[in-house]
């Protein structure tokens, strides 16, 4: 069944999409190579070098203010740079948000539900943007590196526009290996996610990036 509303889908992918969700983790990773050309955190420069497809293991974990655990997942994504991601939650319930490059879809399965929207209009106001837009990192956000710590090599990112979610995102490189990444929000929630088993350019079909819901699934359209 296929339903055109009147309803913005932003918000709904906002939670799932911001530091409450996970796309902040992959903002950085299918933007165009030269959108970091001149960025100063190198581990992130050469890391992004020649990186056309990425897969891996995921688990995140988000906290409120109050440093106690809101929520746990696990689960995997497939990224093919520029601009499309797969993203499938496994654990605690079964969620896939799929981006073509065109549109974004989240697909509940348990609910038998897909909810799509044009990409940009649905990314607008997250980190996400950059997907949309295209635009280089380095204008919407300043760079710069960390110490180092337990043999990890840290980038944060902090955004320059004031109307962000996003107070500041760090990245962890161990060696040419992607490990960590924690993000903060504007109400001091902290969003971990921890890489494992990542595979660095495996060949991805592109029909790995259209979503195939069931036949009895509904299709809400919200533009």
């Amino acid at each position: 069944m296929v339903a055109s509303r009147s309803v913005d889908l932003s918000n709904g992918l906002r939670r799932t999409l911001s530091p409450r969700g996970f796309l902040a983790a992959l903002v950085l990773l299918i933007s165009p190579l030269g959108a970091l050309a001149a960025a100063p955190g190198q581990a992130l420069t050469d890391y992004l070098k020649g990186l056309d497809t990425l897969s891996s293991d995921f688990e995140q974990v988000t906290f409120n203010a109050d440093h106690t655990a809101m929520a746990e997942s696990k689960g995997v994504f497939y990224i093919k740079r520029p601009g499309k991601f797969r993203w499938e939650y496994h654990i605690p319930g079964e969620q896939i948000i799929v981006a073509d490059g065109k549109r974004v879809y989240v697909y509940d399965v348990e609910l038998e539900q897909v909810s799509h929207q044009d990409q940009a209009k649905a990314l607008a106001g997250t980190p996400a943007m950059l997907l949309a837009g295209g635009e280089p990192i380095d204008r919407e956000f300043s760079v710069r590196d960390l110490p180092s710590s337990d043999g990890l090599v840290w980038v944060e990112l902090l955004p320059k526009a004031q109307d962000t979610e996003v107070q500041s995102i760090q990245i962890a490189f161990e060696g040419k290996e992607l490990r960590n990444l924690i993000m903060e929000d504007g109400f001091g929630q902290v969003t971990r996610l921890l890489f494992a088993g990542a595979k660095r350019n495996p060949s991805l079909q592109d029909d790995l990036f259209r979503l195939k819901p069931t036949k009895a699934t509904d299709i809400l359209q919200f533009d």
